[in-house]
């Protein structure tokens, strides 16, 4: 009989992912056989914690995703020339057999695959043993862990949703658990209804979770509600974004939330290593304890930072990125969160060395208040005056010196472009770039004399699927 390690989800998929050539048999921790993984409350909310453990993985959400987004853009020059740090992702020249290709494609759907299990249990047995109130979160953690799975792979896999209003090829959607090795065929769903799905989970997330700021390290309701903006931002449905933030965001500033969060005073607080205060809406967090940090090589803080802070300078920030734009103030205080090492400048927001515990924020407040302001101004078409209040509240807490006002702006236009900029910056070093870029159709610029300027019609916008998945799931075609 098989047998499950106490923290993980069942069983779940490695190497090739979708297809499930290779399964997942962990070592025995608790000697608990699978038929009895959901017999006790405790055994489930071990289950359930441990989705958390799949999403984080290095290969994945705690480190490539946000890696890749980050150097597929224009802030940053590479260094190491190591394939194994993304180099290839840097020179936007990734293929289907490169490794960050098939490591994000085969953890992802890892990820989602464990959520599917686990929501078999749960319907199977495990809502019987745990109760209505605590089945209900469990369930809903694992919908907002896979709608957040689903979102990130589509932005890395597929063009974007304003490419033919999501009309393009999308993700392979796999809602069935799979536990034994079998053939499992399937075509990609398109860009539109792949992003339904993700609606789909985070609308059902949401009415499942209670709505309490408790940590930041496990999801609530608010934290689908904060993707949620995001991911409507991302299909340009502006209404929508409003709807969601709305449900976060006071009306006025200081914009400090029903739902208990507000900006930090001081952004470095966020990037201390283990923060989950009140601006972190979802953070994944990272210990000392064996497997509990990054892997090799997938560590943020080893990517970004220089030898003398613990890091293996693979890439520093070009001095034409955005580090060297006139609006980033050189008294904002966000500057102290670039640090210099041989004349070159390095993001320090990751700041443990090895092991690399540091926390990963993956949706902070400043963000959803962001999001708010772009849809604000793209709804009213107008110097919107909540909007340019918004900008303020973030752009103010680093540069107090800079107040917006509507005779800022030559046009409502000119403001989108100051939120995005602010974006920009206030984001760089989360992952946000690349993705950024890609959502609005906008060419990728130049980093390098060797790398052109990469344009919304080039097949490398976006990356080829796995060469993996390709291989055992001869119904899935490459995106070129």
């Amino acid at each position: 009989m098989k047998k499950l390690k106490y923290i993980l989800p069942l069983l779940a998929v490695i190497g090739i992912t979708a297809c499930q050539k290779d399964l997942l048999s962990a070592l025995p921790t608790t000697d608990i056989p699978d038929t009895k993984a959901f017999d006790t409350p405790d055994r489930i909310a071990s289950q359930a914690a441990g989705l958390y453990s799949v999403l984080k993985h290095g290969k994945f959400m705690g480190g490539k995703v946000l890696i890749a987004n980050e150097v597929r853009g224009e802030d940053y020059t590479n260094e190491r020339s190591n394939n194994v740090t993304l180099f290839a992702t840097w020179k936007m020249v990734a293929t289907g057999e490169s490794q960050e290709v098939k490591e994000i494609w085969s953890q992802g759907y890892k990820t989602i695959n464990s959520v599917n299990v686990f929501l078999a249990g749960m319907n199977a047995k495990g809502t019987s043993v745990a109760g209505k109130e605590a089945s209900d979160s469990y369930i809903g953690e694992a919908k907002f862990i896979r709608g957040l799975s689903y979102f990130q792979l589509l932005q890395l896999y597929a063009r974007p949703y304003i490419n033919g209003a999501g009309n393009q090829p999308g993700l392979i959607l796999y809602w069935e658990p799979h536990t034994v090795a079998g053939v499992y065929t399937r075509a990609r769903s398109t860009v539109a209804e792949s992003y339904s799905q993700i609606i789909r989970d985070l609308d059902s997330s949401e009415t499942l979770l209670p709505k309490e700021a408790a940590t930041a390290t496990r999801a609530n309701a608010f934290s689908a509600i904060a993707l949620k903006t995001r991911v409507y931002l991302y299909m340009g449905m502006w209404d929508k974004v409003i709807t969601e933030a709305n449900k976060l965001v006071p009306a006025t500033a200081p914009f400090e939330s029903d739902a208990g969060y507000q900006l930090e005073s001081n952004l470095r607080t966020v990037f201390s290593g283990k923060y989950t205060g009140e601006e972190a809406i979802f953070t994944l967090p990272n210990s000392e304890a064996t497997n509990d940090f990054p892997g090799t090589q997938t560590q943020m803080a080893y990517y970004f930072n220089p030898a003398p802070l613990g890091g293996n300078r693979e890439y520093n920030l070009r001095p034409e990125g955005i580090i060297g734009d006139a609006f980033w103030k050189a008294t904002d205080t966000r500057r102290k969160l670039i640090t210099t090492a041989s004349g070159k400048n390095y993001m320090n927001k990751y700041i443990s060395p090895d092991p690399y515990t540091d926390y990963i924020q993956v949706i902070r407040y400043a963000e959803i208040l962001l999001n708010l302001a772009e849809a604000r101004v793209r709804s009213t078409n107008a110097l919107d005056p909540q909007a340019i209040a918004l900008l303020n509240a973030v752009h103010g807490r680093s540069d107090a010196t800079t107040i917006f006002t509507a005779a800022s702006f030559d046009s409502p236009q000119d403001l989108i472009n100051t939120i995005l900029k602010e974006k920009h910056i206030e984001l760089l070093g989360e992952g946000f770039r690349a993705m950024e870029l890609t959502r609005l159709g906008l060419t990728i610029p130049t980093k390098s004399s060797i790398i052109p300027p990469t344009t919304p019609t080039t097949n490398n916008y976006v990356w080829p699927i796995s060469s993996d998945e390709l291989v055992y799931n001869k119904g899935c075609k490459d995106n070129y």
